[in-house]
């Protein structure tokens, strides 16, 4: 009898630092981890803002197989909104493409429009306004769960369920699979090992296999069914790509969101004034929403720069890969007075870009401010003021989504 095979590697593995290309100046050389970073522990944000702050606008780190960084707000927009010049097909630090196709995300212009569509109006105004009622049941439902115990760990008793059982029911999907998605979806968004983040995401793939062969047998009127009916220039999308897309689109909705809120109502527990606001005045909910937003964005992605360019007076080189820090726009002083401060009569339109910009604008940030809304509103309606219980510690730190995995709060039962 003969062994299996061993499973073919489809990952790169990088040394711990890597040497500088020769067209990296020394000067610009950093050593700035992202799964590593001082400070992180305590305030990611703030230890994101000291980066910004100390370090030149663009420079390299030899971390994760060695690539540059800028943390500027107006360097940030240009390579958002640049798809063509920085792809998205190098997303994810360390640099390790997926294993099979995920359009939209990894197609460039003009190419991206064709697959962006086909996924657009599963997150349409109209769509997410029709599911309003059920984001607001589902959080109703959490908050009086656990209002009358004076306390409650925010985290795994309503950032990981609001979100992600909002998302499985927009996409048909059996709520109790959020036990078994999570884990994986974490594990690519906040792992710096290649071996780890390929596991999560054939996990990933796998449920959606199994999800996609039941909607092949017993079509339905869903988003999977829809995808898997797609055509693309008239032809049907080959059955990979819906797999790739579908997983794409998976991951993409199960962390970025309760991480948000998480950092949000850290912030909120921190400042009684803020929280009184809020309950004496609802109708303030809509602008202090998006500050909140612009205060605490969570995702980084990276880009692979597709030609050999000049950029803010270094040389970029075909193949680079270079990461702009989606939050660090709405942080950066040249972007908002006093950014750290969260202020509920900041000016409106408040900018930032939490949820980036150009063709690759996060296609759910309609219901992801949805959700934040009807949060806020029902929270606030239900909720006395409430405080990071005593004795705990917030669990904080930075990777490609900032996280918030523990945060016990209390308050006085009514």
């Amino acid at each position: 009898m003969t062994s299996a095979a061993p499973e073919k590697q489809l990952y790169r593995t990088y040394p711990e630092l890597t040497d500088p290309p020769a067209h990296v100046p020394p000067e610009l050389v950093y050593d700035v981890d992202i799964f590593n970073l001082p400070g992180a522990k305590d305030s990611p944000h703030a230890a994101w803002k000291k980066i910004q702050e100390e370090k030149p606008r663009i420079f390299w780190t030899p971390r994760h197989g060695g690539y540059w960084m800028v943390t500027r707000g107006e360097d940030i927009l240009t390579v958002q909104n640049d798809a063509v010049g920085f792809s998205m097909r190098a997303a994810l630090v360390p640099n390790n493409p997926r294993p099979f196709p995920a359009p939209p995300m990894e197609k460039d212009p003009p190419e991206h429009a064709k697959w962006r569509i086909l996924i657009s109006p599963a997150f349409s105004p109209k769509v997410v306004q029709a599911a309003e009622d059920m984001v607001r049941k589902f959080a109703v439902d959490l908050i009086e769960g656990f209002k009358d115990k004076g306390e409650c760990e925010f985290v795994s008793e309503f950032t990981s369920v609001l979100p992600i059982v909002v998302f499985l029911t927009m996409m048909d999907l059996p709520l109790e699979d959020r036990e078994r998605l999570l884990p994986p979806a974490s594990e690519i968004a906040r792992s710096p090992d290649p071996t780890k983040i390929h596991h999560a995401r054939m996990a990933l793939k796998a449920y959606i296999e199994d999800a996609v062969s039941e909607r092949e047998k017993n079509p339905r009127d869903d988003l999977i069914t829809k995808i898997l009916n797609s055509k693309v220039d008239g032809e049907q999308i080959p059955h990979d790509v819906a797999v790739g897309m579908l997983t794409l689109l998976l991951s993409g909705g199960l962390d970025t969101v309760k991480n948000l809120m998480g950092f949000c109502c850290l912030s909120l527990a921190q400042d009684p004034e803020l929280q009184r606001r809020l309950r004496e005045d609802p109708s303030i909910i809509p602008n202090a929403a998006e500050e909140l937003i612009r205060r605490h964005g969570v995702s980084l992605t990276a880009r692979l720069v597709t030609r050999d360019m000049d950029f803010l007076g270094v040389q970029l080189k075909e193949g680079d890969q270079i990461q702009q820090f989606s939050y660090l726009y709405g942080l950066d002083d040249a972007t908002v007075p006093n950014p750290m401060k969260i202020d509920f009569d900041r000016p409106a339109p408040i900018p930032h870009a939490t949820f980036g910009n150009g063709p690759h604008r996060c296609p759910g940030s309609i219901l992801a401010k949805k959700e934040m809304l009807v949060w806020l509103e029902e929270w606030f309606k239900r909720m006395p003021e409430f405080w990071v219980k005593p004795g705990t510690v917030p669990q904080q730190n930075s990777s490609m989504v900032l996280v918030l995995s523990e945060l016990w709060l209390s308050w006085n039962p009514q």
